[in-house]
């Protein structure tokens, strides 16, 4: 591992996205497959580098002494969402085949929106994740 990929900065801060998956290999092997993601620690935590991010996956649990009250799961509800991975691409007709080809389920086709084109997979524990392209800038 090269720890100038790991998300410890020197100065500053980074952020990344915690996701709590039923299991951390299908899931690790989901997001390096799809979206070309290097791993840089397993297994629970696993923490993928993905572009210009990092997602770090674990399994659910109770509280903690650091969140008491606070338990983590997996979606519950897949018609509602509080939040969502948004993936910017250049060509999202491109993309579209290429992960559908690569068995990503998307909900529906992209759809044109204006200033952007937008289509819409879950993972395989149901996290949403946005896909779209910018196809105009903002007024």
């Amino acid at each position: 591992m090269n720890l100038d990929d790991f998300p410890a900065p020197k100065v500053g801060f980074v952020i990344t996205h915690v996701l709590v998956v039923a299991d951390p290999d299908r899931s690790r092997d989901f997001y390096q497959s799809l979206l070309g993601g290097q791993v840089l620690l397993e297994p629970d935590p696993v923490i993928i580098k993905v572009g210009n991010t990092w997602l770090t996956l674990v399994t659910g649990g109770g509280p903690t002494d650091d969140k008491p009250g606070v338990s983590l799961g997996t979606p519950a509800e897949p018609g509602f969402s509080s939040g969502f991975l948004n993936v910017r691409v250049a060509d999202i007709a491109r993309t579209y085949q290429e992960w559908s080809a690569k068995g990503a389920e998307f909900l529906t086709e992209p759809k044109d929106h204006g200033r952007e084109i937008r289509a819409y997979l879950r993972d395989p524990d149901g996290h949403l994740i946005e896909v779209g392209q910018v196809t105009g800038l903002l007024d």
